[in-house]
């Protein structure tokens, strides 16, 4: 299957010259900042989106809060799960990378000797992306924003093919989207019992939500009462 990346002129090969040109005409600075976003910085920020989701729902106290945190612990499980997929994909198609069968190439990132197909950041990065939008459909639009632009990242720092990519995010957004409805059956009552533990609940719900919601609803009935008192003090009284 090495013959995956052969040289010659196609549609794939030129995309990569197209988009690594980029690099070649950026000045050095860019191309070390673009070096950074691609190599850690936008998976950095994706797992922070997902602490950030995560934070928000527990402070909402939702009833289905158990829930909601099962869904966002599904997409890391997710993403190492692709991750651990790609392996022997990665051992059966045996694409060298791009620098090693075409010259030319601004290469951002040195040092890497392993095969090309399919990309695990590409993989990595949707798989967050599509198992934050299970969950939560607004962040998860913000992650998969992240994960297009992880994976343009990866063709501009001259590692992958345009096709390394596209297969990573059809890897990751596989194994989140497939396995979600199984996995968040599974995590939800692990979810709701860590809810239900004096020590853990706060994991899953912020401390005082739900007895600022019992405090609201008693605040009526209070109220009944303090109005049917005072009416008695005035009979009293007359």
């Amino acid at each position: 299957m090495a013959g995956l990346a052969a040289s010659g002129s196609n549609p794939d090969v030129e995309l990569l010259y197209d988009i690594n040109g980029l690099a070649k005409d950026a000045p050095r600075w860019f191309d070390r900042v673009m070096e950074y976003v691609g190599e850690y910085g936008l998976l950095i920020g994706l797992v922070l989106l997902v602490v950030w989701c995560w934070w928000s729902v527990r402070r909402r106290g939702e009833d289905d809060a158990a829930s909601s945190v099962a869904g966002l612990v599904w997409a890391p499980l997710a993403a190492a799960l692709a991750v651990l997929v790609n392996v022997p994909i990665r051992g059966f198609v045996e694409r060298p990378r791009p620098f090693n069968d075409h010259q030319g190439l601004q290469v951002l990132v040195a040092g890497k000797s392993d095969y090309s197909f399919v990309s695990d950041h590409a993989t990595i990065a949707m798989a967050l992306g599509v198992g934050l939008f299970v969950a939560n459909r607004k962040f998860g639009l913000i992650g998969i924003g992240l994960a297009l632009l992880e994976g343009f990242c990866r063709v501009y720092m001259g590692v992958h093919y345009p096709t390394d990519v596209i297969g990573g995010f059809a890897l990751g957004t596989a194994v989140a989207l497939l396995l979600s409805p199984p996995a968040t059956a599974l995590l939800t009552p692990v979810m709701s019992a860590i809810e239900r533990s004096s020590r853990g609940g706060w994991l899953i719900r912020a401390r005082g939500r739900s007895g600022a919601g019992e405090q609201d609803a008693l605040i009526p009935g209070a109220r009944k009462e303090s109005a049917e008192a005072g009416a008695e003090e005035r009979d009293l009284a007359a």
